[in-house]
């Protein structure tokens, strides 16, 4: 595949430079081990193992991009991970609310603004060469049918299945997420995020979207730092916390599964709907801080990236930090009020969710569920066939409309509406990160379970 616009040698300059640029997080890290978390051989437990050991052997064969993986496990987030090590001086909250001006104001709104947060806003601001913005709002009103009908049935099953690997999901536990009301919380950010990105302009500078990309990035800059501090965090395990890596399957898991059913079909180029999709979630990504070397432009970049991220991370599952995670998930109540109408809601998508996680991510398997706590029961299967039809009428009653002149602008404006009703349900995401609430991490090594 392509280099994507940097060779390995120059990612590796910058992983190496993040011991200079923020010594207060990778000062004492050592860039050249491999974690127990990488896996590049052949026939070791994997999260691509369900594609089979022939399509892995053939990843890892591509030793280039095998180290490019290595590479961007180390790599956490280089302008915003600077800003966030100012905690000491300003406080949590304090970073937070000078965050919030600039985004609103500019830096100039800002008084004695660090430098710090000038770069953090300045490397948001710069636009990239190849962002086409007419290509992301139209892919925004694309996707905004499936926001507004099928997201508040399907973001729980979609988190919960961020839990799967302890590796990938200690930070989250480390942040004290193993209550159901930080579940909550954390579930409400994400659809949060996600649904405000694509309301009109919602990515423009001074749009929604960009405040809330500038918030999620400072989030996780604040784990990182406050995990990295105090012996919190076990590089040698784990790598660093909330690599780039980990942060593909949930910027890019929608054109993934789009690119994939492309490619088993033998399709090699995008639809311009395709391509307007995959600019969003490019672009959207980009304001996160992903690297663009993890970005690809082609259905097969596109696959073999994220089978490349998935077959070299070690698969593991240990109860107390994945079924912790899970369980306070499923039992979260994520309505806002607890109406008798909220509370029927809650029930239908607690049962739907959990269907559609076994169905999506644990390929039917149900016995595997049950083992790691997500038991299947009648009615659950009566709540995915209900909510199933309910989706599918609405959301093809919005596409046909969306197909006829007379009706599109119509139903595009009734979707915006939606979307910003729910938004409002959600209520206001922190997206912050106290060192105050966060448990000891544990260490998991090698050896525990892998269903």
């Amino acid at each position: 595949m392509g280099d994507l616009g940097m060779t390995n040698g120059e990612i590796w300059a910058q992983v190496r430079a993040q011991a200079e640029l923020t010594p207060a997080v990778y000062g004492a890290v050592d860039f050249d081990m491999l974690p127990e978390r990488f896996t590049g051989t052949p026939g070791e437990p994997n999260d691509l193992s369900s594609a089979g050991e022939e399509i892995r052997n053939r990843i890892l064969a591509d030793t280039a991009l095998v180290d490019r993986m290595r590479a961007y496990t180390f790599m956490g987030d280089r302008i915003a991970d600077r800003y966030a090590a100012l905690m000491p001086q300003y406080g949590f909250r304090g970073l937070v609310q000078m965050l919030v001006q600039a985004c609103d104001g500019g830096i100039e709104a800002v008084k004695d603004a660090p430098e710090e947060l000038a770069a953090f806003i300045g490397a948001m601001e710069r636009v990239p060469a190849w962002l086409d913005m007419n290509l992301v709002e139209e892919g925004a009103r694309v996707e905004r049918a499936e926001v507004a009908v099928v997201s508040p049935y399907s973001l729980r099953a979609a988190f919960i299945a961020t839990f799967m690997n302890k590796y990938a999901a200690l930070p989250m536990a480390l942040t004290g997420t193993l209550s159901n009301e930080n579940a909550a919380r954390r579930v409400k950010e994400t659809a949060t995020f996600f649904s405000t990105s694509v309301l009109p302009g919602a990515l423009a500078r001074g749009g929604a979207g960009f405040k809330a990309a500038a918030m999620v990035r400072l989030m996780h800059s604040m784990v990182r730092f406050n995990a990295m501090r105090k012996g919190r965090w076990d590089v040698s395990v784990y790598g660093v916390p909330i690599p780039q890596v980990d942060q593909m399957p949930a910027g890019l898991i929608g054109i993934t599964l789009m690119a994939t059913k492309m490619v088993q079909a033998g399709r090699t180029e995008f639809t311009r709907q395709e391509r307007a999709r995959v600019e969003l979630s490019r672009y959207r990504c980009y304001l996160l801080g992903l690297p663009e070397p993890l970005l690809g432009t082609t259905p097969e970049e596109i696959v073999t990236l994220m089978a490349a991220r998935q077959a070299t991370l070690r698969s593991g599952f240990d109860d107390a930090t994945c079924g912790a995670l899970l369980r306070a998930t499923i039992g979260a109540y994520l309505p806002s009020d607890r109406t008798w109408r909220s509370r029927l809601f809650d029930t239908f998508e607690r049962g739907f969710s959990k269907i559609l996680f076994v169905k999506q991510f644990l390929a039917g398997d149900m016995g595997r569920a049950a083992e790691i706590g997500v038991r299947i029961g009648g009615f659950d299967r009566f709540a995915f066939a209900a909510c199933a039809a309910i989706i599918a009428t609405r959301l093809g009653a919005y596409r046909l409309a969306g197909r006829l002149p007379f009706l599109a602008g119509l139903a595009d404006r009734r979707l915006v509406a939606t979307i910003e009703r729910q938004l409002a349900a959600l209520g206001h995401a922190h997206f912050e990160s106290d060192a105050s609430s966060y448990r000891p991490a544990v260490p998991a090594r090698q050896g525990a379970t892998h269903p």
